[in-house]
C-alpha cells in the first residue's frame, strides 16, 4: 500500500510507492525516507560539490 510521507526539508507531501517500500526492504534499509525526491537529489549534488572542493 502507498504511503505519504511529509517532507522534512520542504515540507512538501510526496508518496512511497509499494515498488519504493519493497526496494528499501529489499537492500536492507529498516527507516523510511525523510525527504522527497527532490530534496533527495538536491541534498546528493550538494553533497558530491562539497566533496569536489575538498581536493
Amino acid at each position: 500500500m502507498d504511503r505519504n510521507i511529509v517532507c522534512k526539508d520542504c515540507g512538501k507531501e510526496f508518496v512511497f510507492t509499494e515498488g519504493e517500500q519493497a526496494f528499501y526492504k529489499e537492500k536492507g534499509f529498516e527507516n523510511d525516507p525523510v525527504r522527497c525526491p527532490e530534496c533527495r537529489r538536491a541534498r546528493k549534488a550538494e553533497k558530491n560539490n562539497s566533496r569536489e572542493r575538498r581536493f
